[in-house]
């Protein structure tokens, strides 16, 4: 008889292996479906909501409700809270905005939870067994793996991957709930459920476990999947969800290592702000249960309760706070205060933060942003330096020498910020501006030398009190006339993606390549005639040189523009087309440039 009993306790224990490791696919599937839905909503929102989070939050009020709806959408607090993060350490957001964001998310991130109380769904109505997960979950990862595969469009593989997550968060929701059900026969499993009913164990277990996990959303889903084995009560799922929401802020606070003074203070807000919450309902609920205790701590938890409490308690914190928003911020000075030297930075690059990585769309759009500052920086140099031809001014060429710093800068970071960027998962689109922002830096940096080659000659010009002849700057000043031109038409396409305008720069180079081999020619006569010196000469033909090789890069830039529209887009093609061929738009462009500028010398 101890024989047989002996075998079927053995039978219990490998039933129980088994369903634990049946659970931790399950949990897999979980987090992987999340992983994948929370990318595709990046990945179709583009940096758009980001923009918008960026922008509009300028009170407490406003900050709560768009930390709610961008986090209800990107369905991640940790993500929006790191985003916010990066805000604040590039300087696009203050402290005092970024609080009320911070309590958004937490709102936002319960949107999760109620999803998830469809797996609660009970009944043999066709309509109901419709609703539950088994039933509609398959179909749409059928579909969202369709999309994915098959189509072409980057708006429809974002749908399909979203779509394709959420089917297999629930299918990994029934997985983890059919799993949950022997083991709630386990005296050792339910002893275990039993001990987080003490606040204080609840607490620490739920914070562990969301800090392993990374996400506080995907804890309270793996609690309402628990909940459906009738094993947990409300009594221990309290304590649970307010460690969860605590264990939620560790990769927010993982990512402020290496931020700004006020970045690290955006991340412990989030601390802070799920702590002095936890703390509260505390301190309220738990003296008036033990006085006149509550008839629901008993009870058995479902999904659909477990859901309710964590958006009740993440509101109810966020109404009791939000009016201390101040004080919130003063405690986050406390913590980290101010050293003695503040933070130096000033470059343009600054809003580069690698914590915008993690939403490819709004990092693309930062990058975009840095590289249109840097492009308008050099054309400044340029026109600025063209003036100090006639009258130098030395604060000014200070001033262009800290620009081309900034500029070489900025280039650098860029190089490097855009290739971690290519990393990422990217829309068709998204890989093409990237391609279009590589190929550009590299031709502004160099406008943006060639300035300080031209403010080399202004200042021997200066130095030496070299002048040329009336006719020799008569030439000059046409020429430079059409390299304004062609830069800020350059500029411009590249600013507002307008291949209409970028493809007025092909025509324009062509001109200021005969403008320049005609000035030459001319120089060579006066040289002859004795007009002009030898020194004179060189001065010269480095100031063409130097405009010939800045119409040069504009050409490269503007190509790059066009490029982007035209899929089978081929620049040598391109190129040889236009310049052997007589193309009606670029013939028409050509003789109205010749007309201006060539015609004028």
């Amino acid at each position: 008889m101890s024989f047989y009993s002996d075998v079927k306790g053995r039978g219990a224990q490998v039933d129980i292996f088994f369903n634990m490791l049946t659970l931790a696919g399950g949990l897999g599937f979980f987090l992987y479906g999340m992983s994948l839905m929370g990318s595709g909503l990046k990945q179709a929102a583009g940096g758009r909501l980001e923009s918008i989070l960026e922008r509009l939050s300028s009170t407490p009020l406003k900050g709560v409700l768009l930390g709610t709806l961008v986090t209800a959408i990107i369905q991640s607090s940790s993500a929006t809270t790191v985003m916010v993060v990066g805000f604040v350490n590039s300087g696009l957001m203050k402290l005092s905005q970024a609080i009320g964001v911070v309590m958004g998310a937490n709102i936002g991130t319960t949107a999760t939870g109620w999803l998830l109380t469809l797996s609660g769904i009970t009944g043999d109505n066709f309509l109901i067994r419709l609703l539950k997960p088994t039933s509609f979950s398959p179909v749409i990862v059928l579909v969202g793996a369709s999309l994915v595969m098959f189509s072409k469009k980057s708006s429809r593989r974002s749908v399909g991957t979203i779509m394709l997550g959420f089917g297999t968060l629930m299918i990994g929701m029934n997985i983890m709930s059919d799993a949950s059900y022997p083991l709630a026969l386990s005296d050792a499993f339910t002893n275990i459920l039993t001990l987080f009913a003490n606040p204080l164990f609840g607490i620490i277990a739920g914070c562990i476990f969301t800090a392993i996990i990374q996400s506080s959303s995907a804890s309270v889903g793996i609690l309402q999947a628990l909940s459906l084995t009738g094993s947990i009560t409300y009594g221990a799922s309290i304590p649970l969800i307010l460690g969860m929401n605590i264990g939620a802020c560790v990769p927010v606070l993982l990512s402020a290592i290496g931020a700004t003074k006020d970045g690290k203070r955006t991340a412990i807000t989030y601390l802070w702000f799920n702590i002095i919450g936890c703390a509260l309902f505390m301190v309220v609920f738990y003296p008036i249960n033990a006085v006149w205790p509550f008839a629901f701590i008993t009870k058995i938890a479902n999904p659909v309760g477990i859901a309710i409490y964590n958006t009740l308690f993440k509101v109810a914190s966020t109404v009791v706070l939000l009016p201390f928003t101040r004080q919130l911020e003063k405690l986050m000075y406390l913590t980290v205060p101010d050293s003695k030297k503040a933070d130096e930075r000033g470059d343009i690059s600054e809003i580069l933060d690698d914590r915008f990585l993690a939403s490819p769309g709004f990092a693309l759009e930062q990058a975009r942003t840095v590289v249109t500052k840097m492009a308008n920086i050099a054309a400044y140099n340029i026109k600025s330096v063209i003036g100090m031809l006639t009258a130098f001014d030395e604060s000014e060429a200070e001033r262009l020498a800290v620009n081309e710093d900034i500029v070489d800068d900025s280039e650098d970071k860029l190089g490097t910020y855009l290739v971690k960027l290519s990393g990422k998962s990217l829309s068709e689109s998204e890989s093409k501006e990237i391609s279009k922002l590589l190929h550009s830096i590299g031709d502004f940096e160099r406008i943006s030398d060639h300035s300080l080659n031209l403010l080399r000659s202004a200042r021997e010009i200066h130095e030496k009190k070299v002048s040329f002849s009336n006719e020799a700057n008569a030439e000059l000043k046409v020429l430079e006339n059409a390299v304004i031109e062609i830069l800020s038409t350059t500029v411009k396409a590249f600013e507002n993606d307008d291949p209409l305008l970028a493809s007025q720069v092909e025509p324009l180079e062509q001109i200021i390549d005969l403008l320049c081999d005609e000035l030459k020619n001319r120089h060579i006569e006066r040289l002859r005639h004795g007009v002009c010196t030898i020194e004179q000469g060189f001065i010269f033909n480095d100031l063409i040189a130097n405009y010939e090789r800045i119409s040069d890069h504009c050409s490269n830039i503007a190509v790059s523009v066009i490029r982007l529209r035209d899929e089978k887009f081929d620049t040598h093609e391109y190129l040889n087309k236009i310049k052997n061929e007589d193309t009606g738009a670029f013939h028409d462009a050509y003789n109205k440039f010749k007309e201006k500028y060539y015609n004028a010398i």
